[in-house]
């Protein structure tokens, strides 16, 4: 999984992924979709031209969930670009509130169902998290795959089967038990995130990148880490260290990159 400034074919490039706002670049040569879009249209544009796109160059959004962090540059992304957004019936209902009127040609309603834009499959699954009907998504084409798990308190059997033959997946390592535990949430939010329907440990994600990497996904990004509850280096260390102790080799077996919280982290191309 290597770091490029632009790639060719199936490419994955996180432009945000932390607690402030998640929007990731899914693309090909023919087509480029945003997976949420939580910061504003402005910002986003700011960073799609560090990687040679444009929202102009946009052919859709997909939403995971209604969180702020996922969908606060939508609705006027949608309408200055004239880009379709795709959610499930009851995402939609959620997140009308606060992303103003799309046009009706735009509202794309989408269930678990596999879809195409352009020469890109769309994979929507279920996730768990305290949001109305929250999705994950995988995208293949020309028979390369990549998938985003992000904001999920658990990693289902039937999770694990949608990711199944990605080459590259960005996967969730939000906090350090420990640090979130010892921090500054009060504890209402503390139990909502280590629930099953909040966010996935540092631990959570070693485990789950184990059987990534055990199933033949080479390249797992490290995303959507706490701000206050997490560090790049501690994050990443806990995931490599349970790889290692499992006979699995960061850099030999599978490559473990890390998302940054704001800004253009990179262009990984799906090998």
């Amino acid at each position: 999984m290597r770091k490029e400034r632009c790639c060719m074919g199936l490419r994955i490039a996180p432009l945000f992924s932390g607690s402030k706002g998640n929007c990731i670049l899914v693309g090909t040569e023919r087509a480029n979709i945003l997976i949420d879009a939580g910061y504003s249209c402005a910002r986003i544009e700011r960073e799609l031209k560090k990687v040679d796109t444009s929202l102009a160059d946009i052919h859709g959004i997909l939403v995971t969930h209604e969180h702020t962090d996922h969908i606060a540059g939508i609705g006027v992304t949608s309408r200055k670009y004239d880009i379709p957004v795709y959610a499930n019936e009851a995402t939609w209902h959620a997140m009308a509130p606060r992303t103003g009127q799309v046009a009706p040609k735009n509202i794309r309603i989408i269930d678990e169902n596999d879809f195409y834009i352009q020469d890109m499959c769309i994979q929507p699954y279920e996730i768990s998290h305290d949001a109305a009907h929250p999705f994950g998504y995988s995208v293949a084409s020309a028979g390369k795959k990549v998938s985003v798990m992000t904001d999920l308190g658990k990693v289902t059997e039937k999770i694990l089967r949608y990711v199944e033959g990605s080459n590259i997946v960005l996967l969730e390592s939000n906090h350090d038990v420990g640090m979130l535990e010892c921090g500054p949430y009060p504890y209402p939010l503390k139990r909502r995130i280590l629930s099953a329907h909040g966010h996935l440990s540092n631990d959570d994600a070693a485990q789950t990148a184990l059987k990534l990497a055990l199933s033949g996904v080479r390249g797992i990004l490290l995303g959507h880490l706490s701000e206050k509850n997490n560090d790049y280096e501690l994050a990443r260390l806990t995931v490599c260290s349970y790889l290692e102790q499992n006979g699995v080799i960061a850099g030999k077996h599978v490559a473990v990159g890390m998302a940054r919280r704001e800004g253009f982290t990179g262009c990984y191309a799906a090998r």
